[in-house]
This record gives structure tokens, C-alpha cells and sequence, in this order.
């Protein structure tokens, strides 16, 4: 069972009467339960288990279940598609089964758009899942999905409270529209115990593209600066944990929808995942285009020009790569640190010359995306370490660093050629 704490930016996990800091290593799977056997569920858990994966993001109720005209089921009688939820209920316990709690979304966001989902009927519909998935222990419900908290907003509040009041002891949060936050609807209410952004796929040059995802609202364009959804979020007056929830998806187009445009590659989604966590995020969802949609030889059509199927997907690089940020967070007691901007005297430097770090009891983590030369400040650490080592995001190897911690430092470049690295300092 995961809780928050009070006063904590982080999660914790209640097992076997302990409780113990629990780092949000998601996967984005959200058509999981509309295209997946639960023989190939299998598979996917057995992969993303191997990988360090403890949270999978996945819809219950999406556009495509709406393809044959009568599945308004799904809202106004739920309980009649009993070997649909049958098969939900049996993928929430295989992921059970290797450790993976299921971030299910009750609904994706355009049917409340289409009026499928209303006041009138999210309140029972919310009953249905919290007597029918609820009983599960690896539960998280997420709100929204890829819809602004504006739009339907009466719907999320109605569903959310349901849930809340019926699965007390389950984590609730919303997924938002790109490049938005959560907090920019709910953090003035009670509904939520976690705040996520959806930082989108866009690069820095690309805040406007005349497309249907573009921002005509005023929320504001960090372009490829996740991190930045993080400080704002931690600077509230009451801050909740909060973590990116769709970052550029590995092997998807940059801007989405120009397929001339580069791919998304492995070193890219570890910045957004060492920039976001580093800022103070509570975990980090990894998405790779592919699996997200679970593209196989049977599709008629894929999403996004999506270039292998989701089996081969599920073992690109940067999704592999995911477990050695896992490993570094868990290896020291993250809960006690914080995002440390007094450590690396950025000035000047922005984008991907950024140098970011992360510190707390005893140990300090800076990490380097482009490579460039950089100073520390060891009167910000707190502690005298002792111990300085280059870990390498692409691969999780350890070498000693061979710098002098009171000059310029210098870093090497990674195992897959990248310039990214990460100092430890114990």
C-alpha cells in the first residue's frame, strides 16, 4: 500500500508492516488492457519487473473501446461487460505478482469531452471500479488523461471524491493535457495526494506548431525544461509530490507530429528523468511510442509512425536505462534530500548545458547532461565526502573520479557515446 506523508515530498510503501521511501518508476501502457492477451500481459510485466518498473500507467476506458458504437456500457452499465472487467481485474493481479502497482485511469479525457462521461454518471461509474478493482492493494487512480482539469472539471471532482471515499487507502492524481500541470486546477482542493505534469515531446523551438495539442491557454511554454514543472509544483503553499508523467517518449517524432522530424532517443529521456528527479520529483514515467499503444503485427494502423512493435519496444536502450536511476535513488535515502542549487553555480549556463544536482544525508548526486566542464561549491554540501565516483546513466557503472572536487571537473563521456554522467559524492 503506498501513502503520502505529511510534510514529505515523497512517497512511502506500507509492507509487511514496515514503512519503507517508494520511488515511482512508471511505464506508460495505456491501451494495455484493450490490446494485450493476458499471455502477453505476461510478458510485459515479466520485462518491466526485470527493469526496476514498480507502476504502470494504463486506461481503462479509452476511445478505442467506443469503436463499435456500444460501449456506453462502460458509464451507464458497467457491471454488464463482466468479462471485460473480468480480464481488468486479472491484470490488476498479475501485476500484483511482480511487484507493479496499477496507475489505472478510470477514463481517458476526450470521453468526457464527448459527453460519454458525465456529472450524471462518473459518481456510479467511480463506485463500479472501487468495488470491482478496489479490493487490490496495487492500486493507484489517476484522473484525467491528456484533458485539462478545466475541461470536465465537475466530472473529475464527482469521480475523485467517489474514489476517494470508497478507496481510502488508494493514491489519487490527475494526468493533464501536454506541457501542464495538475496543480494548475487542483492544488487549492483536497482531491488529489500527488501532482503530475505531462511535460510533452516537444523541443525548445517547437512551442507553437498550428496543431490540435498546442497551448492556446496561458500555462506557459518550458519547452524541453521538465524540471521546471517540478520547482513550481514543490513552491506551492501546500506542495504535494509530483512527478513528470509523460516526458518525450522514446522512438516518437520530436513536436509528435512531423514525421521528417528526428526521433526521441535513448540519452533524451534520461535528462528528462535525471533533470526531473534531481529537481525533487517523487519518481518519473518512462514512455516509449510503441508500447504505449502496443503496436503488433495485427494492427490495422499505428499511432505516431511508431517504427517496431511493442515486443521489441519493450527493449529499447533508454527504457533499459531507467533501472540504473532506479538503483542510484534507492541506493542512498533519498527521502531526506532535496534539489541543491547552491552546489553547482550554474551561471549563465540553461538548457541542455544545465548542470543539476540532488543531495541529502551524506551523499550529493550532480548530473551533466552536455558534458561541459563545471565547479561545485563543497561549502553547499553539508557533509566532507570522502568518496567521489562517475556513475554512468547508460549502463550503471561506477568509476573513480579522477578530478579535483575544489577545481574545474571535467567529466567523460558515457558507455553509449553520450555526454551525460553523474558525480556521486559520499
Amino acid at each position: 500500500m503506498l501513502k503520502t506523508v505529511k510534510n514529505s515530498n515523497y512517497l512511502y510503501e506500507v509492507k509487511d508492516g514496515r514503512t519503507r521511501p517508494f520511488f515511482w518508476l512508471g511505464d506508460t501502457a495505456w491501451l494495455l488492457l484493450q490490446k494485450l492477451s493476458l499471455d502477453d500481459a505476461k510478458v510485459y510485466f515479466k520485462n518491466r519487473s526485470e527493469r526496476r518498473y514498480n507502476v504502470v500507467q494504463a486506461v481503462l476506458a479509452h476511445d478505442v473501446n467506443f469503436e463499435d458504437g456500444g460501449a456506453r456500457q462502460f458509464f451507464d452499465g458497467p457491471a454488464a461487460a463482466r468479462e471485460y472487467w473480468d480480464k481488468a481485474e486479472a491484470v490488476t493481479a498479475l501485476a500484483e505478482k511482480y511487484g507493479i502497482y496499477m496507475a489505472w485511469l478510470p477514463v481517458w479525457g476526450s470521453m468526457v469531452k464527448k459527453g460519454y462521461l458525465t456529472e450524471r454518471n462518473a459518481g456510479s461509474y467511480a463506485g463500479f471500479l472501487a468495488k470491482r478493482l478496489g479490493g487490490h492493494e496495487n492500486i493507484i487512480w489517476v484522473l484525467g488523461g491528456d484533458i485539462r482539469g478545466s475541461a470536465g472539471f465537475d466530472v473529475w471532482k464527482a469521480m475523485g471524491s467517489v474514489l476517494r471515499r470508497e478507496t481510502p487507502d488508494k493514491l489519487v492524481t490527475f494526468h493533464p493535457f501536454g506541457r501542464t500541470c495538475s496543480a494548475d486546477w487542483f492544488s487549492e482542493t483536497d482531491l488529489l495526494d500527488i501532482d503530475m505534469f505531462q511535460s510533452g515531446h516537444r523541443r525548445y523551438d517547437q512551442a507553437s506548431l498550428g496543431a490540435w495539442d498546442d497551448n492556446k491557454e496561458s500555462e506557459g511554454f518550458y519547452g524541453e525544461d521538465n524540471w521546471r514543472y517540478v520547482k513550481r509544483c514543490l513552491n506551492l503553499p501546500n506542495p504535494k509530490p509530483v512527478l513528470d508523467g509523460e516526458p518525450s517518449y522514446e522512438h516518437i517524432h520530436q513536436g509528435l507530429h512531423d514525421f521528417e522530424q528526428p526521433l526521441w532517443k535513448a540519452a533524451d529521456v534520461r535528462r528528462y528523468a535525471y533533470w526531473s528527479v534531481f529537481e525533487g520529483a517523487c519518481g518519473h514515467t518512462y514512455g516509449c511510442n510503441s508500447v504505449m499503444q502496443f503496436y503488433s503485427p495485427g494492427c490495422k494502423s499505428c499511432s505516431y509512425d511508431a517504427r517496431e512493435y511493442w515486443i521489441e519496444g519493450i527493449l529499447l536502450p533508454g527504457g533499459e536505462q531507467m533501472k540504473y536511476l532506479s538503483g542510484l535513488m534507492t541506493s542512498v535515502d533519498f527521502s531526506s534530500g532535496s534539489h541543491n542549487d547552491e552546489l553547482v553555480p550554474n551561471d549563465g549556463f540553461e538548457k541542455y548545458d544545465r548542470v543539476t544536482a540532488f543531495s541529502g544525508a551524506g551523499f550529493a548526486f550532480i548530473y551533466n547532461f552536455s558534458g561541459r566542464s563545471f565547479r561545485i561549491d563543497l561549502g553547499a554540501l553539508g557533509f566532507k565526502p570522502r568518496k567521489a565516483v562517475w556513475f554512468d546513466p547508460s549502463n550503471g557503472a561506477r568509476a573513480e573520479a579522477d578530478a579535483d572536487l575544489g577545481g574545474i571537473i571535467v567529466p567523460p563521456r558515457c558507455s553509449d557515446g553520450g555526454t551525460d554522467m553523474v558525480l556521486v559524492l559520499t
